[in-house]
Parts: structure tokens; sequence; C-alpha cells
């Protein structure tokens, strides 16, 4: 079970984008697009995808990258496949 509340995963997932996109937390908002917006990249997403993977202990398939366009889409990615529990 999940001790972790929503805020704190959006938190924790905003600082892990933020340096994996080189920029301030802060300017990583919700809907703010990574490629538009941050400059991102197909290998920084990679990367970001990797991270998730490591510190949630999850598989989200490369597939799903393509849907994974700003924070709010890789929170709601991240609850999809860990079933909720992080």
């Amino acid at each position: 079970m999940s001790t972790a509340t929503n805020q704190q995963v959006m938190d924790e997932l905003r600082e892990m984008i933020a340096e994996v996109l080189e920029e301030e937390p802060e300017n990583i908002t919700e809907t703010s697009s990574f490629i538009e917006d941050h400059d991102a990249d197909s290998l920084r997403a990679i990367e970001i995808l990797a991270r998730i993977e490591k510190k949630y202990k999850v598989s989200v398939p490369q597939e799903r990258l393509a849907d994974m366009v700003n924070l709010r889409a890789v929170y709601d990615t991240l609850v999809e496949y860990s079933d909720g529990n992080i």
C-alpha cells in the first residue's frame, strides 16, 4: 500500500523530470509540453521513463512514451502501470 500522496508523487516526478530536462522544477507544470516547451528529445524521454521504472519499480512499455507528453500524462501512466500502488 502506498504511503505517498498524489501531490508527493507529482512533486517527485516534477523534480525527476526537471533534472532530466535541465530545467527548474517550477518551470515544469502539469500541462507544459516536454517537447514544445522544454525542448525534450527522444533520448530524454527514454531517460525519464527509465528513472520512473527504477524509482517506482514499474514496467511501462516504450510504446507509451508517445503518450507521456507532460507531467500529468506521466503521472497518469505511472498510476496505470503501478495499479495505483505508488
